[in-house]
């Protein structure tokens, strides 16, 4: 690294612990030394964002970012991404709390892991057999592959005309960079039990045998997206099918194709449930995280870290799991 890399390093590294003080000490003033250190019962909070007849309550709850667990705990540089254990939480306290009449969730993401979507598509369908609540979904500027798939259960979604969606599909890549290691001279000693341990090694390039395993698990993880299409949506299996090629659509062009129920922002939406639900203007309330001090130091270092856009990326990196992953996801 150079020594004005390092510098700024420094300097950011100086502005973080200058920010954090002034942030911690802001809130002391506020905030008594119990509550400040705490940890809260809950990881989040209401938020009332519309106030109605006092008679009943929606709830909107907010997915923003890659659907990924990352990792059983968050460090304290894991501030306003996703937090997948937290959303979950979320829909727990939608589900059981008797005066939510029905709940909307705002997605705005690319999608993410196989697993993670699947888990949230399967919470959608227990809180609309079980607890028998409307669950509408409000797409943002984005929705694409994961973001459809926890969609498509629900019992309506709407979209901007702008949003992009779609990318049904499942990928799953790696970097190889075995000719790279050979041109430098670096060479990968492996030992392993079997001849597919190292399988989507990046220092090395993949077989046929290879090839065909893993293309088993994305044909098998792309019929379950279908499935979840199909069984969401009034489509059959072969409508879905000449929509799942991966292309993403935006707004007006789902609509078209029977994707999405309508356009319409976030307000709209609410509205639309309100009439449905049938209770008159129910109060609107949102959930929000609470601001102890592990968040108050992780919103501190956001705010520092994208300062510098090299630093950021390095940040976003530590949080990733670098591993290969199926995933419902839009890249590009």
């Amino acid at each position: 690294m150079s020594t004005k890399r390092w510098l700024a390093v420094l300097v950011a590294a100086a502005l973080f612990l200058t920010s954090s003080a002034v942030t911690l000490f802001s809130s002391i003033f506020s905030t008594s030394l119990d509550e400040l250190f705490s940890l809260p019962d809950q990881a989040f909070e209401e938020n009332v964002i519309e106030r109605g007849n006092g008679r009943g309550k929606i709830a909107v709850i907010h997915l923003n970012g890659v659907i990924t667990s990352g990792g059983d705990a968050p460090s304290l540089l894991q501030a306003g991404g996703y937090n997948h254990e937290n959303f979950l939480g979320q829909l727990d306290a939608a589900a059981e709390d008797g005066d939510v009449h029905g709940i909307i969730i705002r997605v705005n993401t690319p999608g993410g892991g196989v697993v993670e979507s699947h888990e949230i598509h399967d919470k959608i369908v227990d809180i609309r057999e079980t607890y028998r609540k409307n669950v509408y979904i409000s797409m943002g500027s984005m929705a694409a592959s994961g973001g459809y798939y926890i969609a498509a259960p629900a019992d309506k979604i709407y979209a901007n005309p702008q949003t992009l969606t779609g990318s049904i599909g499942v990928i799953m890549e790696s970097i190889n960079f075995s000719e790279l290691a050979n041109e430098l001279g670096i060479h990968s000693e492996v030992i392993k039990s079997g001849p597919y341990k190292d399988i989507m090694s990046s220092t090395r390039e993949m077989t046929d045998d290879e090839r065909e395993i893993l293309q088993e698990l994305i044909d098998d993880s792309y019929e379950q997206f279908v499935d979840v299409i199909e069984a969401g949506r009034e489509l059959t299996r072969n409508e879905v099918y000449e929509l799942a090629d991966g292309r993403i659509y935006n707004g007006n062009q789902a609509l078209e194709s029977g994707l999405i129920d309508g356009t319409g922002h976030l307000q709209d939406v609410i509205d639309v449930l309100k009439e449905d639900i049938g209770r008159g203007d129910l109060d609107v309330i949102e959930y929000k995280a609470n601001m102890g001090f592990p968040s108050l130091f992780s919103f501190a270092a956001d705010r520092v870290f994208k300062n510098d856009a090299a630093l950021y990326d390095i940040k976003e990196l530590m949080r990733q799991n670098h591993g290969p992953q199926l995933l419902y996801l839009y890249t590009n």
